[in-house]
């Protein structure tokens, strides 16, 4: 049986991380704060992968979120999935070259589909992942403000369709409030679709992230709690969930 994972997310927002509530922004601190509060080289230890989200609205600086990035790398020695923004070939190579394993895609998905796989041919479907937003069944990009009038079986249909590797689904309702994944939402698209599926928007606790796993057809489950899991938080959790029978790999 194929081992399951544990994802943290980073939001990155003109310069800060940030906290995120229903997609609403809270600013936390710089890339020198997080190295010095969350100590990345053994948090890193604690997840499978780690994803980094550019939700800058103000100014999108591919090269200032390279830099955080490159930072990120030093400390980690795990799969990193970055992206935001992305709207060609040469932001995602930017990313690449920054030291990103895989890139997340969400407008372009549903603007310019010719350059999805464009990226797809050029880097493969393993290093393509799409981020689906999402309120009720309602289908949101531009970081949450713009619905596109797209029910979301379908849209996750489409997704699925053009070859992308895997789907990091997130719950605007859910998001950063800490009461648990939209687990009902997951359950009915999971039918559907072969391709791996992340579930984000709402994890407060270990016990959320392990209601995630345990559902057949989720591949992984990930959470951008920065509070909630500071310290040995992501450490804890992944004993706790390990010793509750959860399938995540056991580090030495």
């Amino acid at each position: 049986m194929l081992r399951k994972r544990l994802i943290f997310t980073l939001i990155f927002n003109n310069g800060f991380f940030a906290q995120s509530r229903n997609f609403r922004l809270q600013k936390v601190g710089d890339i020198e704060w997080l190295e010095k509060n969350y100590k990345f080289e053994n948090v890193a230890s604690s997840l499978d992968e780690l994803v980094v989200i550019n939700a800058s609205r103000e100014s999108m600086d591919f090269s200032e979120f390279a830099e955080s990035l490159t930072r990120l790398v030093k400390h980690s020695f795990i799969p990193i999935c970055a992206g935001g923004g992305i709207r060609c070939l040469d932001d995602a190579k930017i990313l690449f070259d920054n030291g990103a394993d895989k890139i997340i895609l969400n407008t372009l998905i549903f603007e310019n589909k010719k350059i999805v796989l464009e990226l797809i041919e050029k880097y493969g479907s393993q290093s393509i992942v799409a981020s689906v937003d999402y309120k009720n069944h309602d289908v949101f990009t531009q970081n949450g403000s713009h619905k596109i009038g797209v029910d979301l079986k379908k849209y996750i249909n489409y997704v699925a369709s053009l070859g992308i590797g895997e789907i990091y689904l997130n719950s605007i309702d859910n998001d950063g409030t800490g009461f648990g994944y939209d687990l009902e939402t997951a359950k009915k698209l999971v039918k559907d679709i072969s391709i791996p599926l992340i579930i984000a928007g709402g994890a407060g606790n270990e016990k959320h992230l392990l209601e995630g796993l345990k559902i057949e057809g989720i591949d992984a489950v990930a959470t951008a709690n920065l509070f909630n899991f500071v310290g040995s938080g992501l450490e804890n959790a992944r004993k706790w969930i390990i010793s509750n029978n959860g399938n995540l790999a056991q580090f030495d």
